[in-house]
């Protein structure tokens, strides 16, 4: 194996691993909601960790390409699912079983449309392609999850979902600068490689 295939295995492993414990940590801090300002029924923690997906499935994008973001995905769905399953799921509690549902079905939709949407507009100016798969899956990962995990359960589904639909929009803008930086330090090492 070259040393530029293992770094680029190293990088995917890493990657990988990112994925998962964000995807964990989010489906835990998500039934938790914000009982500070008023917040309560508008925000819960998991608004704020989640965004982080967006950010490594658009490394991996930039960095392998599609084929290996989809597979990226793949794992993060297949890893947040098992320890989801065995970490925060209350087998007697429905809204527990449905925030795993809805997280899962939320996270592959999303995270799928975010790959072909970057990879279309991967050629325009470095941000282009970041912010627009961000926002936009952001939206459907938003309305997909809360829809499925709360909707007729007397919860104020709607309201969580814009308050946490702001906060995942700032955070995609907020998560542009480590993209970039990131992204030069991962085409640094891939340069140094090959001198």
């Amino acid at each position: 194996m070259s040393k530029n295939t293992n770094s680029g295995l190293n990088l995917f492993v890493i990657l990988s691993i990112f994925m998962g414990v964000v995807i964990i940590a989010s489906n835990y801090l998500v039934q938790f909601p914000i009982n500070k300002f008023n917040l309560q029924d508008v925000l819960t923690y998991g608004a704020f960790s989640y965004p982080i997906v967006f950010l490594i499935t658009d490394l991996a994008n930039r960095s392998f390409g599609k084929k290996k973001a989809r597979k990226l995905v793949y794992i993060g769905f297949v890893v947040g699912i098992l320890l989801t399953v065995f970490v925060s799921i209350n087998f007697q509690d429905i809204i527990s079983i449905r925030i795993a549902i809805g997280s899962g079905t939320a996270f592959l939709i999303a995270q799928l449309i975010d790959i072909e949407i970057f990879q279309r507009l991967r050629k325009n100016a470095w941000f282009v392609a970041p912010i627009s798969s961000s926002i936009i899956g952001s939206i459907i990962d938003t309305f997909l999850f809360f829809s499925i995990a709360f909707l007729g359960t007397g919860i104020s589904w709607i309201t969580l979902a814009f308050g946490d639909l702001s906060v995942k929009l700032l955070m995609a803008s907020l998560m542009l600068i480590p993209f970039r930086l990131l992204s030069f330090k991962i085409k640094d090492l891939n340069t140094r490689k090959f001198i």
